[in-house]
């Protein structure tokens, strides 16, 4: 595989930290196909008006976000405007001390579009906005923005976009803002754009504040800034992308909430945005969150302690192990299959000897050994996860590259690595899981 060194190194970098990384997915998105499919449908039918909500729930480790950064570059590629945050505890749905405006913070500060991929994409929206209706007019008047009459044309196309978001819960503020922003690019105002671009982040304290800057008595709040979301993502639509998407991703951060009351209010929260979207009071509008399934079914704590939420999303009757409804509202990631990690293992080795620039010394009878190693431990086959079999390989190549006298077959023979004593027959169910693998 030829890949840039830069996206090489990210990948590399990520993966041996535990983290995912941003850039260069297709190189090493493995199995997951049905999930990608079913997340990829809620796409198409987001991109015709709709809205969707999805839950992904897995263990830690185990591809939650993984999943969730691939659907994110694919959603830019199809013109979607994408926006992701991790909850913690100073970052909540709902909260009365600021923690609910801090998500909308994080996911204002996260916006990103295909040109403007790492984040930070607010301003350039709305610019672009402004400048395809400018491009419009021109090629459909013939006039140049000399003409006097061309102002006039652009205006009016201008408010035809603001008019339609007036009738939305806040959408007479949201609308009278964008006109200031949009007289403040005409007229070069560049200080009041930064202002217009201050308050859609969330980032006025009062409404006093922004009365004296913007003479709007109105700010985003902890109570509405799911509000505002809807209004962001119709508007989205308007200005010439496919819609939002919002990712959330640490929503085991509520479920470790110490108060029974507030977690309640942020499931009561998550109940409204799923409510609107299935109900079709949101348009052009896709909400994944990502949990671990202790967070979703704990009936005391999870998500199933809110009555309202458990009747909507609990598993039904039919589906089990192997018959999974994969456009259920909550996606449960299976293992990785043995086979699919070995594919996974020889696309980081191709890729680590691109980056360091050797001769790939690792055979496929070396990977082989290597997951059958990691696969044997007690527990593995429901435990284990991507996560640790990808930190533990990505230290075996450092290992054998930084160490050349040291073959692979001397690593992994080690005692670090030795087969753990099985107290079942889940050595020969390895053995012959691989039987096929034989050279």
């Amino acid at each position: 595989m030829k890949i840039p060194r830069r996206i090489a190194a990210a990948i590399i970098n990520s993966l041996k930290g535990g983290v995912v990384p941003r850039i260069g997915l297709p190189y090493i998105t493995v199995g997951r196909e049905t999930e990608i499919e079913a997340l990829l449908h809620d796409i198409d039918i987001i991109a015709d008006g709709g809205a969707s909500f999805r839950f992904i729930a897995g263990k830690y480790g185990s591809g939650k976000s993984f999943l969730l950064q691939a659907i994110r570059n694919y959603a830019m590629d199809k013109n979607f405007v994408v926006a992701d945050a991790d909850l913690s505890p100073e970052r909540r749905l709902q909260g009365s001390k600021g923690q609910g405006l801090a998500t909308y913070k994080e996911l204002s500060r996260n916006l990103s579009s295909k040109t403007r991929p790492e984040g930070g994409a607010l301003t350039l929206i709305l610019d672009r906005w402004i400048n395809g209706i400018q491009n419009e007019t021109a090629a459909e008047s013939g006039l140049t923005v000399t003409d006097s009459v061309f102002s006039k044309l652009v205006e009016k196309k201008i408010h035809e976009v603001i008019n339609s978001l007036r009738e939305m819960v806040h959408g007479f503020d949201f609308a009278r803002l964008l006109t200031i922003y949009y007289r403040s690019y005409i007229e070069g105002n560049d200080e009041n754009r930064v202002k217009v671009a201050k308050w859609f982040r969330g980032e006025y304290v009062n409404k006093s504040e922004a009365k004296a800057e913007l003479g709007v008595n109105i700010i985003i709040s902890d109570d509405d800034w799911y509000e505002y979301i809807k209004l962001l993502a119709l508007f989205l639509r308007r200005a010439g992308y496919s819609g939002l998407i919002i990712l959330i991703d640490e929503l085991v951060n509520i479920y470790k909430i110490p108060h029974s009351i507030t977690r309640q209010y942020n499931y009561e929260k998550i109940l409204t945005m799923y409510n609107d979207t299935l109900q079709g009071k949101a348009g052009y509008l896709g909400i994944i969150m990502c949990a671990t399934p202790q967070c979703i079914e704990d009936s005391r704590r999870g998500l199933f302690s809110y009555e309202a939420l458990q009747s909507r999303l609990a598993r039904g009757k039919f589906s089990h192990e192997g018959a999974k409804d994969i456009l259920a509202p909550i996606i449960r990631l299976s293992p990785l299959s043995y086979e699919e990690m070995l594919v996974m293992i020889e696309k980081l080795a191709a890729i680590h000897a691109g980056l360091f620039d050797y001769e790939q010394t690792l055979g496929q009878e070396d990977m082989i050994e290597f997951i059958k190693i990691e696969f044997s431990r007690i527990g593995a086959g429901s435990h284990i996860t991507p996560r640790e079999v990808i930190r533990d390989f990505i230290e075996l190549l450092n290992i054998v590259h930084q160490n050349p006298q040291i073959s692979a077959s001397e690593v992994l023979s080690r005692n670090t690595f030795a087969y753990a004593k099985p107290e079942t027959d889940s050595q020969a169910a390895v053995e012959k899981e691989f039987a096929e693998f034989e050279i």
